[in-house]
């Protein structure tokens, strides 16, 4: 699937006039979740499609240090679950406007209340690692989206645009090589547990790679429906 065709299946769901739809965008770091979104966004600047990022319930750097996990940011068991769950239950149902908390990597923080999904908002895009765990208490996730799609980019573009942009928000290279091989790697290779274990037990994971590094590879899968079958999505991505 081309994003052009991505961006047309939301078209769709928006000429349906049906209830708020929840779209998951899941996959390794660095992998492209974030550039998807920013297209999304800026393909439908109105209020009819919202956006929401787990990256906003990471704890904060001071309950980190307090746990003894400062260094393994970014890992599944160092988000607030619980809140992240609690906000998609509220998106799922409101008729109202719902504000969430988003993060800001040149600070490392998050700023509460700074995002705001319309009471107009038709289809909502959460992006984040983690979605389709059943680990770590993020089990009641997948439940709450009715489309997710996995995207799979070639490991070693994967890395280096990690490392790129490590380096952008202040690491030096050496320290953006480190983190992106060593915490961000421990993370991404939580991946392979997922497809392991066949994610949320509803479908086997059909995942593969592709040598051409501008095109991301996914798995799309529908919840709403069920009995959907699962079919490969493949983006196209610019250079």
């Amino acid at each position: 699937m081309k994003v052009d065709e991505f961006l047309g299946s939301i078209e769709k769901i928006l000429l349906q006039n049906g209830p708020r739809t929840l779209i998951g965008i899941v996959g390794k770091p660095g992998i492209g979740k974030s550039t998807l979104v920013e297209r999304v966004k800026a393909e439908y600047p109105g209020v009819e499609v919202s956006t929401i990022s787990l990256d906003g319930y990471h704890l904060s750097n001071e309950t980190l240090e307090t746990l003894g996990a400062r260094g393994r940011k970014g890992a599944p068991d160092t988000f607030d679950y619980k809140s992240f769950v609690e906000l998609l239950r509220r998106v799922k149902s409101a008729n109202q406007d719902i504000r969430f908390p988003i993060f800001h990597r040149e600070i490392e923080a998050s700023v509460a209340d700074e995002g705001v999904v319309p009471a107009a908002a038709r289809v909502v895009i959460v992006e984040g690692n983690y979605l389709l765990s059943t680990d770590y208490g993020w089990g009641e996730v997948a439940d709450l989206l009715d489309f997710s799609y996995y995207l799979e980019l070639q490991e070693d573009v994967r890395l280096e645009r990690l490392i790129e942009r490590h380096v952008r928000y202040g690491k030096s290279p050496e320290a953006a090589r480190e983190w992106a091989m060593g915490t961000d790697e421990s993370n991404a290779r939580f991946w392979k547990v997922i497809f392991a274990s066949n994610a949320c037990g509803r479908a086997k994971w059909d995942v593969r790679s592709d040598k051409d590094s501008r095109r991301i590879i996914g798995l799309f899968r529908s919840q709403r429906a069920g009995n959907s079958p699962s079919r490969l999505i493949e983006f196209s991505w610019p250079t």
